[in-house]
């Protein structure tokens, strides 16, 4: 069976993309450059929206009986202050929380329920190096394997193959920038029965701390100035382990676990978008189409978005055997508003907050928004909405 879609990349955007075009009939092939989904530092949030997508496929069920842990309010502590900043409890969805699990085990899952179709097909260890491309339509993909090089061709190609996307820039697609001043360096802590319960964010003076709780330890994100990594590690981990145990003080006793460099991953953090999010023969989604900050953790939650929203309308060209541009253009046009307003949340977050807290000395004064959400409970629904469901949020439509 020749696939009538190719995907690009086995991330979220891509895997459920696969899974729900194998869903509808289509012959789908998936291509993912690694042996298996197991990197750690990856975005392990599964937010409400994507919840209520695992529900109207009847997934949910199964899905919640894996690992995870249920995040129902987000706190931040500002100086000597804490705040409740986002409330999930009173959206209007299945699972009014965040649901924190290792990407890899998500991944693990969307793959399991592809590969019992006979639509799906999920080739591991296949790097995609290029395009094929032909008459100024893209009409395939060039792919290093254990095997050696091939092409794959078929009427559609996703590029679902991440902010450092191969398709997009071979594709020379034009990207707009919007600029990034951080990025965040990630680490594991373990984690005590006396340590807080919840996922956290931490800002004092200079220094911006998150804890996301993963039951037998912590995942952790330091944030930097942009570009600042060389200087950190050139006064060294000693150093570096002061600063967390002075971020993080409740796990101050166990910061000698960052015994090294190689236990600590920089995320180079980037904000763009493609002007563009298509060619004849190609569609970009998730992070390939727009790379997103890590502020909210919404980058999954965006991505899980466009692939529902291209099945949707891509399902029909699909069956005809033909994708014309203007059904291409109806993705982007669908999709370009959650991702515009998003992106611009995200970035007024960077420079009116974090960039002011790092640089700042001395005493930190929470911003006057973050008395609004603690005196008017009410009000953390909005951020809570922002965050769980995002703008326009999509849903699986059901054959007619």
């Amino acid at each position: 069976m020749s696939p009538s879609c190719l995907i690009a990349g086995g991330g979220p955007a891509g895997m459920m993309l696969g899974l729900l075009l194998a869903r509808a009939g289509i012959p789908v092939q998936i291509f993912e450059k690694h042996a298996d989904f197991l990197r750690d530092f990856r975005g392990d949030t599964i937010h409400p929206s994507t919840l209520e997508v695992m529900h109207e496929l009847g997934l949910l069920e199964r899905l919640l009986k894996l690992p995870h842990q249920k995040v129902e309010q987000i706190t931040a502590q500002v100086g000597n202050q804490r705040f409740h900043v986002a409330d999930f409890r009173q959206l209007p969805v299945r699972c009014p929380f965040v649901a924190f699990m290792p990407q890899w085990d998500f991944l693990d899952f969307l793959a399991a329920e592809g590969q019992a179709l006979p639509q799906f097909k999920l080739e591991m260890q296949a790097e995609v190096v290029g395009v094929v491309e032909r008459d100024g339509r893209i009409a395939g993909l060039r792919l290093a394997t254990p095997n050696g090089e091939r092409t794959a061709e078929a009427p559609l190609v996703i590029a679902a193959d991440g902010r450092q996307s191969v398709v997009r820039t071979a594709a020379n697609l034009q990207v707009r920038t919007f600029g990034a001043p951080i990025d965040v360096l990630w680490f594991r802590l373990s984690r005590r029965a006396a340590d807080p319960a919840e996922t956290m964010g931490r800002f004092e003076a200079g220094s911006a701390f998150v804890a996301i709780n993963r039951d037998t330890y912590w995942q952790c994100g330091y944030v930097i100035p942009k570009d600042a990594f060389d200087g950190i590690r050139a006064r060294g981990i000693e150093a570096f382990r002061d600063r967390v145990a002075a971020a993080a003080p409740f796990a101050a006793d166990r910061v000698a676990e960052l015994d090294g460099w190689e236990r600590v991953s920089l995320l180079t953090v980037r904000v763009d978008r493609l002007v563009q999010w298509y060619r004849a023969g190609l569609l970009c989604i998730g992070d390939a189409a727009h790379a997103m900050s890590p502020v909210g953790g919404v980058g999954i939650n965006l991505a899980i978005q466009d692939a529902v929203a291209a099945a949707n309308l891509l399902r029909e060209p699909l069956r005809r055997g033909r994708v014309e541009i203007a059904d291409l253009a109806r993705v982007q046009q669908r999709r370009e508003l959650p991702t515009r307003l998003t992106q611009w949340v995200q970035v007024q977050a960077q420079k009116r907050f974090i960039v002011p807290t790092l640089a700042q000395r001395g005493t930190l004064e929470p911003p006057p928004f973050l008395h609004l959400l603690e005196r008017f409970p009410i009000l953390r629904r909005l951020p809570g909405r922002m965050i769980g469901i995002g703008v326009r949020p999509e849903h699986v439509e059901r054959e007619t």
